[in-house]
């Protein structure tokens, strides 16, 4: 699409990704196919071609409305419109772009702006997020039902292995999933353990940054891409192989570090070498010989959710598939396995209606086939399933980790290097 930007954009940083992006798209309409909000809505602005145009629109004619706003809003940035398009237009990236540009112009009403620096201010940061799921934990057994499905049940430390490799990898703690899912570093750790890698936590480390950028704090959110590349960086230098991430939301956005900090001359050539060594946990296994495991026999029937930032966002579909299925896992059916389950970061909280409603279709799709778990790669899904789903949902490592050891000899102690 031909695009001429407004006067008051064309300096901006970010005016020739955004205009190459448009000029990309060819408006074939194939991406309203997978797109879960058209689908679910049937209204063009609520699918990905709509909300080019919206964008573009805004871009060229340099003012906007509430409404293109709360079309954007809507927008789960899940990417299966990428993983469709045949013109390899990069949505996301665009989105971002867009949303961030609409946020300066348009200024959204005092609650709304409030609810979400609330967000940003707790989120991204494990000790604050940690204080408030501790406390709904607790009066989890006396709230009402429809609130207390969405607090998680408090997932008790198990053991991290302490002994030494050759071999070594960085992993994410994280935010969210470093309080609320622990468990999940810890499994990969004694996974990982088994064939001879050492993972570690390198003190410093935190959130990925994805939530603040993707509400449009992109600045917030690459401070944090700054603080994770200084604490990573020492490791690198002696020769850590990789980056390990467990959260494939956290993953994605890791990968785009390099990309993200292309015009910070202090961080350009640290970030990129990061994402290039960062891997999301089933390409690690993926990629090691799985014959030095032993696999215990279970019956159980197992569904599997792929992430949304699995599948689109670093493009591996069927890597836990494979996986599991090459350790004998009874995989059950599905069905829509491109949709989204309607979490997508703090999406469920934005637009609680919509998300429902994507939430009770995945469900329903993943549980076709009376599985006795499900497993999914995102800390963000897992816990929103599991509000919904009548079977344990928890991340896929915990389940390698259930069928290839005892759990035996490890002292439980603390991941974080000092």
């Amino acid at each position: 699409m031909k695009t001429n930007l407004h006067p008051k954009f064309v300096d901006a940083e970010w005016a020739p990704e955004a205009k190459r992006i448009l000029t990309s798209c060819v408006h074939c309409g194939f991406c309203t196919a997978t797109c879960p909000t058209y689908q679910q809505l049937g209204d063009e602005r609520d699918g990905p071609r709509g909300r080019i145009y919206l964008i573009k629109q805004f871009l060229e004619e340099g003012v906007a409305t509430e409404k293109s706003q709360r079309h954007l809003d809507r927008c789960l940035t899940c990417r299966a419109c990428e993983t469709t398009c045949p013109s390899g237009v990069q949505y996301g990236r665009l989105a971002d772009i867009g949303r961030h540009a609409l946020e300066q112009e348009i200024e959204r009403p005092a609650t709304a702006r409030l609810f979400r620096r609330l967000l940003l201010m707790i989120l991204p940061y494990r000790k604050r997020l940690g204080f408030l799921l501790r406390i709904g934990q607790f009066f989890k057994p006396v709230l009402p039902k429809f609130l207390s499905h969405q607090i998680p049940r408090r997932q008790r430390p198990t053991a991290w292995p302490q002994n030494s490799h050759q071999r070594q990898m960085l992993v994410l703690g994280g935010c969210a999933q470093g309080v609320a899912t622990p468990n999940t570093n810890e499994a990969t750790a004694r996974v990982l353990d088994k064939l001879g890698i050492r993972l570690i936590e390198a003190s410093g480390s935190g959130c990925c940054g994805a939530a603040s950028y993707h509400l449009s704090a992109h600045e917030e959110g690459l401070d944090f891409a700054r603080r994770n590349i200084d604490a990573w960086w020492p490791y690198i230098e002696q020769g850590t192989e990789a980056v390990v991430i467990t959260a494939s939301g956290c993953g994605t956005m890791v990968k785009d570090y390099g990309e993200l900090l292309k015009n910070d001359p202090a961080f350009a050539e640290k970030s990129w070498k990061i994402s290039s060594l960062t891997k999301d946990i089933s390409e690690v296994i993926s990629g090691e010989d799985l014959s030095r495991l032993k696999f215990k026999a279970t019956d159980e029937k197992v569904a599997i959710h792929c992430p949304c930032s699995l599948q689109h966002g670093q493009q591996l579909p069927d890597a836990v598939d494979n996986i599991l299925v090459g350790m004998g896992i009874n995989l059950t059916k599905t069905q829509d396995k491109h949709l989204c389950c309607g979490s997508a970061g703090t999406y469920s909280l934005l637009q609680p209606e919509l998300s429902s409603q994507l939430l009770d279709n995945k469900v329903k799709a993943l549980t076709i086939d009376s599985p006795d778990q499900i497993v999914t790669a995102n800390v963000g899904c897992q816990m929103y399933l599991s509000s919904k789903a009548q079977v344990p949902v928890r991340h896929w490592i915990e389940l390698v980790d259930q069928v290839t050891e005892d759990r035996i000899g490890y002292p439980t102690t603390s991941a974080i290097e000092q």
